[in-house]
């Protein structure tokens, strides 16, 4: 089981997406996603978003909301619990990021973007402005087969 955060930092209708393709081995390569990682030891989830927004993109976080909990189910990979959170006010200067690009992207062209299929569903939940929600996602590969928000299939 793997612990990790995701957050998408706010700014005039824009999300912070990371493009990955510098890591070798990536299961994210050439992938949008939020910025994020993997807790380490006695990190808190909390912790853990803070830290990664500090190391890929060099911004202190002063204001966010945890939205969610995305487990990932894969026959590929180990299952991953994915805290989810947005950021809507942070200080520092945007640094280059040692796994990607870094681009500020229209909401409304998210959707555009080559992104994992249950991206789409929790961006959409963010979107909306849902409250606080476990969504599960069942991969087969590349594959999104299952989908499951707070307990029902969707």
């Amino acid at each position: 089981m793997k612990l990790t955060s995701l957050c998408y930092l706010e700014r005039d209708g824009q999300y912070l997406m990371l493009h990955r393709t510098k890591k070798v081995n990536d299961i994210n390569h050439d992938k949008w996603l939020g910025v994020g990682g993997k807790f380490e030891r006695d990190e808190s989830p909390e912790d853990c978003m803070r830290r990664e927004v500090l190391e890929e993109t060099g911004f202190t976080v002063l204001r966010w909301q945890f939205r969610g909990l995305v487990t990932f189910v894969s026959d590929e990979a180990e299952t991953e619990y994915m805290h989810l959170f947005t950021v809507s006010d942070w200080s520092g200067e945007q640094q280059l990021c040692d796994e990607g690009e870094l681009a500020w992207i229209d909401r409304r062209q998210l959707r555009e973007l080559t992104l994992w299929e249950g991206d789409r569903i929790f961006l959409k939940l963010l979107e909306d402005g849902a409250p606080f929600f476990s969504l599960k996602l069942r991969y087969e590969g590349e594959h999104l087969a299952e989908a499951e928000l707070n307990g029902v299939r969707v």
